[in-house]
C-alpha cells in the first residue's frame, strides 16, 4: 500500500473513531469529521446544571477490544481513560416485587435463581454452555470478519445451523430453562443491541460469555470519558478531527469516491472515504449516482430496530440501595415487544433499563446529588404516528412513574432537573433512519452478509463501520465491526485503477 494513503471518517461515534486509530496507527493519514459540537455520536454527553448525563451506551463489555486500541501503538488506555467495574452487572426488578442481582459469582448466581426456581440451576449452566459456544462461532470466529460475498456466509452456515441460529434467543433459553422471569433475565440482552429476544437469533445468546469472561463496565466520567480518551489517543498518532462540519456529499468519479464535501463548502480529498454515519443517510450523501439511489431504495426496504425514548434527570440525595444497571420489566414480555417491534404502538406499561451513574461515580452529579436516566424502547417513526412534540412531556410522566412506583416514592418532590430525548431527536441529531437507534434489526436475514457490507459493492474506496454494518450494534459489536473494515482499508489499493 503507498505510504500517501490517506482516509476520510464520517462520524466520530465509536466505530468511527475505532477505526480511525487502527487506521493512524497503521500510518495511513487520517481525517474524522464529525457534524456535532463534540465527538461521540450516539455516546454523546450533556452537561448540566453540574450533572454529567451520556447519551449511552453505557454498558462497556469486553474492555480487551478497546484496549487493543491502545495497544496498536504501543499505548495503554489505563493512562487515558479508567474503566470501573459494575456489580451486579444488572438488578432486574418486576412489579410484583422480585428481584434478581445478575452477577458473575457463579454462587451468588445460582442462589438468585433458586429463588425463583431451584430445577433451573441445572438448565442454567447448560444454556451458559451453549452460550460460550456460540461465543466462540459468533463473536471470536466471525466477529471481526469482514462478509464481502455470499460465499463467506455459505462458510459459516454448518456452524450457524449447528447451534440453530435460525431460532430465536427466547425459544433457545425457554428450551434450558422453565421460570418466566428467569427467561426474561436470560433473553432481555438483545434489546441493548435493537433486537426482539422474540425472534432475534439465537447467536446473540453470546452475550452472556462475553459478560462472564469480560465483565461488566463503566468508565469513570461517563461514557463520553472514553470517546474522549479515544480521540486524545487519534490525535496524539496525529490525526486530524474537524467538529461542527457536517457532510453534505461524498464525491465520485467512476467507480471510487474521492472526498467529502461539507455543507459549509469545506472540500477534503483522500484515497479512501469510510463512513460511520447512518447507512440511508451515508448512500444519499453520493449524489448523480443510479446505484446510490437504488441503494437508498433497497436499505429503505428493510427492517429497522425501534427507537427510543430517554429521560435524563437529576436527584436531591443519594440512593446506595439502586444498582448501576436496573431492569424494570413489565408486566407484558412477548405482548409490549409486539406492540413496539410490529403494531408499532407506544406502551403505556414500558419495560425501562435504569442507568444510576452516580451509583459507581459520585462525580456524575454535584454532592450530595444522583444523575439517573430512564430509557424506554419506543416504536421508530415509520410505525404508527406519535407526535412527540407534544407526547413527549407526557410520556416522560409515564416513564418516571415506573421509576417512582417501583423504587423512588418521593421522586417528584427529590427531582433536581429532568429533559428528555425522543426519536425525532435521533433523527434530527445522528441522522438515524426513521430515528432508529441500533440501524438494521439484527435478525437473521439483516446479519452478517444480509448486513451492511464493510467495503462498497460498487465503489470499491468506500467504507462502511458502525451498527448498521457486521456484526451489529453495541460498543462491541462497532469496535468489531472497525477491525473489519481497517483490514480491508489496510488491504486496498490506493492509486485509482
Amino acid at each position: 500500500m503507498s505510504s500517501k494513503s490517506s482516509a476520510i471518517v464520517i462520524g466520530s461515534g465509536f466505530g468511527g473513531l475505532a477505526l480511525a486509530i487502527r487506521l493512524q496507527s497503521a500510518g495511513i493519514a487520517t481525517t474524522v469529521v464529525e457534524a456535532r459540537d463534540r465527538p461521540g455520536g450516539r455516546a454523546y454527553a450533556w452537561k448540566h446544571d453540574g450533572y454529567t448525563f451520556d447519551a449511552g451506551p453505557t454498558v462497556i463489555t469486553d474492555p480487551a477490544c478497546l484496549e487493543e486500541l491502545w495497544s496498536l501503538s504501543g499505548n495503554n488506555m489505563a493512562d487515558d481513560v479508567t474503566l470501573l467495574p459494575v456489580d451486579p452487572f444488572y438488578r432486574m426488578i418486576w412489579n410484583d416485587g422480585t428481584q434478581f442481582d445478575y452477577s458473575n459469582d457463579e454462587g451468588l448466581l445460582d442462589a438468585e435463581i433458586a429463588k425463583l426456581d431451584s430445577s433451573d440451576i441445572e438448565g442454567y449452566a447448560r444454556f451458559l454452555e451453549y452460550s460460550k459456544a456460540v461465543y466462540e462461532e459468533g463473536y471470536v470466529k466471525l466477529g471481526a470478519v469482514p462478509f464481502l460475498n455470499f460465499t463467506s456466509m455459505i462458510k459459516a452456515a454448518p456452524a450457524l445451523a449447528r447451534h440453530k441460529a435460525w431460532r430465536s434467543v427466547y425459544s433457545v433459553v425457554a428450551s434450558f430453562v422453565q421460570n418466566e422471569q428467569l427467561r426474561q433475565i436470560l433473553s432481555f440482552h438483545t434489546l441493548l443491541v435493537g433486537g426482539n429476544p422474540m425472534r432475534t437469533s439465537s447467536i446473540y445468546a453470546l452475550i452472556h460469555q462475553l459478560e462472564k469472561l469480560g465483565g461488566v463496565w463503566f468508565a469513570k466520567g461517563g461514557t463520553n470519558a472514553l470517546i474522549d480518551a479515544m480521540v486524545a489517543l487519534f490525535q496524539r498518532l496525529g490525526g486530524m478531527l474537524f467538529l461542527g462540519e457536517k457532510v453534505g456529499k461524498i464525491t465520485h468519479s467512476g467507480r471510487r469516491v474521492t472526498g467529502v464535501i461539507t455543507e459549509a463548502g469545506v472540500h477534503l480529498a483522500a484515497t479512501m472515504v469510510a463512513s460511520n454515519a447512518d447507512l440511508v443517510g451515508t448512500y444519499a450523501m453520493i449524489g448523480e449516482s443510479d446505484y446510490a439511489r437504488r441503494k437508498v431504495v433497497g436499505l429503505k426496504r428493510k427492517r429497522f430496530s425501534p427507537s427510543l425514548f430517554v429521560v435524563h434527570f437529576g436527584l436531591n440525595g443519594t440512593f446506595p440501595g439502586i444498582a448501576h444497571h436496573s431492569i424494570l420489566f413489565s408486566d407484558r414480555y412477548g405482548p409490549l415487544l409486539e406492540d413496539i417491534y410490529d403494531r408499532g404502538r407506544l406502551p403505556e406499561d414500558p419495560s425501562i433499563y435504569l442507568h444510576h451513574p452516580s451509583a459507581s461515580d459520585p462525580d456524575m452529579a454535584p454532592s450530595g446529588k444522583s444523575a439517573f436516566y430512564a430509557l424506554a424502547p419506543v416504536p421508530h417513526l415509520g410505525a404508527e404516528q406519535i407526535d412527540w412534540e407534544r407526547e413527549g412531556a407526557r410520556y416522560r410522566s409515564v416513564v418516571l412513574g415506573r421509576v417512582r412506583d417501583l423504587l423512588i416514592p418521593d421522586l417528584d418532590q427529590r427531582l433536581d432537573t429532568c429533559f428528555h430525548y425522543t426519536p425525532l431527536d435521533f433523527s434530527a441529531d445522528l441522522g438515524a433512519h426513521l430515528g432508529s437507534a441500533f440501524s438494521l434489526e439484527p435478525i437473521l436475514t439483516q446479519s452478517a452478509w444480509f448486513r451492511g457490507h464493510n467495503r462498497d459493492d460498487h465503489f470499491r474506496n468506500l467504507f462502511l463501520v458502525g451498527a448498521g454494518t457486521h456484526p451489529g450494534a453495541g460498543i462491541p459489536g462497532v469496535v468489531g465491526s472497525a477491525k473489519a473494515t481497517a483490514s480491508l482499508m489496510m488491504a486496498s489499493p490506493s492509486s485509482p485503477s
